[in-house]
């Protein structure tokens, strides 16, 4: 069983907030395998030998059973009683159904953060914003997924609704590996930072209705930027 991670996460973001943190070790395994998943190294079917993954990660089985537990809550193993889980996947009409939410509750965030950001929330924001630039230039798709994170936690922290902000979060978590996918394809960070642009102009106008417009098209995008990464669709227009 070969296992790697083809976009690292070595950082995470505080709820409700763009602030980075280090990730626990099962979250660490679990976004790897998460990762090995998506990109097929790990196929539908196949079964996940605990001691074997702990061995090629270096860790103990503790770990590798926690996150083992969070890949089937977000379906993407099956785990059976006594007996090795499974890697299994959410079917295409079901990835596409996720997304669709996706795209509604970070518009509702955009929205509400248009309207209650305060001056320093939009001057961080921008600063994010300029690191995302930086980034586009040297190219570096592991970064750029991690600062990709903090654009979207200080949206979803400007909204001002820790209720709405705890429901985007946990369904984000479902999609993360989907979402890191996005960025091996070709074109999709200059995709990306033009997206990111359209919100943030809105958001600093104070443009409810264009913030959640342009954010439930980026989200949208982000879906397909995924099947066509994975080989479901065809070429989109522009890349």
């Amino acid at each position: 069983m070969r296992l790697q991670s083809s976009i690292p996460v070595a950082s995470d973001t505080e709820e409700g907030s763009g602030t980075p943190r280090k990730l626990t070790r099962s979250e660490e395994v679990r976004a790897r395998l998460a990762d090995d998943i998506v990109d097929g190294r790990l196929a539908p079917g196949m079964a996940l030998d605990e001691t074997a993954i702990a061995n090629s990660y270096g860790v103990s089985r503790t770990p590798i059973r926690e996150a083992i537990r969070d890949l089937a809550a977000m379906g993407l193993v099956k785990t059976r009683p006594h007996r090795s889980a499974i890697v299994t996947r959410p079917s295409q009409e079901t990835l596409r159904q996720m997304f669709d939410v996706m795209a509604e509750l970070e518009a509702l965030c955009a929205g509400l953060a248009a309207v209650n950001m305060g001056p320093a929330e939009r001057r961080e924001l921008e600063e994010i914003h300029a690191g995302l630039a930086a980034l586009l230039k040297a190219n570096d798709p592991s970064e750029y997924h991690l600062l990709n994170e903090r654009f979207h936690a200080a949206i979803y922290a400007g909204s001002r609704n820790a209720y709405l902000v705890e429901v985007t979060l946990a369904t984000r978590q479902r999609l993360s590996p989907f979402r890191r996918a996005q960025f091996l394809s070709a074109g999709r960070l200059a995709k990306s930072y033009a997206e990111h642009d359209a919100i943030l102009v809105a958001i600093l106008q104070g443009n409810r209705e264009l913030a959640s417009s342009s954010m439930r098209k980026h989200i949208l995008t982000v879906e397909d930027s995924y099947e066509q990464y994975a080989g479901l669709k065809g070429p989109i227009a522009g890349f």
